[in-house]
């Protein structure tokens, strides 16, 4: 027999939207029982000059938000924006645009530790407010032969990912060390994203969870 959990958030009825078309961050939040709406952006992602990694991922963030909320057929009050970027000696790497840069950045990643970060960024239409944040991750990933690179290209998930390579996918076995948040690698720091969400009122703990946690406050001695 199959359980079934409950959800461990619920959203207001206000609505949350996710101005993004990754599966990766809306079932990151899907997970957790949080409803959305999905909008993607149609922001240009590509970096301003000199721009540093977290003024890039935090900037791309707050204006995907902010373009979906200010459409006129766009419903809901909180408008959620994400951008991540992987980088390395300084580069900023986004989604390759084929097999060959896919590659380049494979070939650069291999036996060495780089830096993943992820901004996010909550608009509050009803009062004009943005939230905004970023997270870095560090990741190493281990020495890769040429058939091992040739073969994930083959595979076609590189291609839609930043920096070429997907933690949650096939690319799980590169990864040898990782310090910080594993799902800001996946796309969302889902830990930073929550504690926003949860202050603004977006979504809220169930009334029996905070039941709960009261009959537990008060066998504590």
């Amino acid at each position: 027999m199959n359980s079934v959990s409950a959800p461990m958030f619920h959203t207001s009825e206000e609505g949350l939207v996710l101005a993004s078309a990754s599966p990766r961050r809306r079932e990151l939040l899907e997970s957790l029982g949080i409803q959305l709406q999905i909008m993607p952006s149609r922001v240009d992602e590509s970096p301003l000059e000199d721009e540093e990694p977290a003024a890039h991922v935090i900037r791309l963030s707050r204006e995907k938000a902010q373009e979906v909320a200010s459409r006129p057929d766009a419903e809901g009050r909180w408008f959620l924006g994400s951008d991540t970027i992987v980088v390395q000696d300084g580069h900023l790497l986004g989604k390759p645009c084929d097999a060959s840069q896919a590659e380049d950045m494979l070939r650069m990643l291999s036996g060495r530790t780089h830096q993943v970060y992820s901004g996010y960024a909550i608009h509050d239409r009803k009062k004009g407010q943005c939230t905004t944040g970023s997270v870095c991750t560090r990741v190493r990933l281990r020495q890769l032969t040429g058939a091992e690179i040739a073969g994930y290209i083959a595979s076609g998930e590189p291609l839609d990912k930043a920096g070429a390579y997907a933690i949650q996918g096939l690319a799980s076995y590169m990864v040898s060390n990782i310090s910080g948040s594993y799902t800001n690698v996946v796309g969302l720091p889902l830990a930073e994203v929550v504690d926003v969400l949860l202050g603004l009122g977006a979504i809220a703990l169930p009334p029996q969870h905070s039941a709960r946690e009261n009959q537990v406050s008060d066998l504590s001695p």
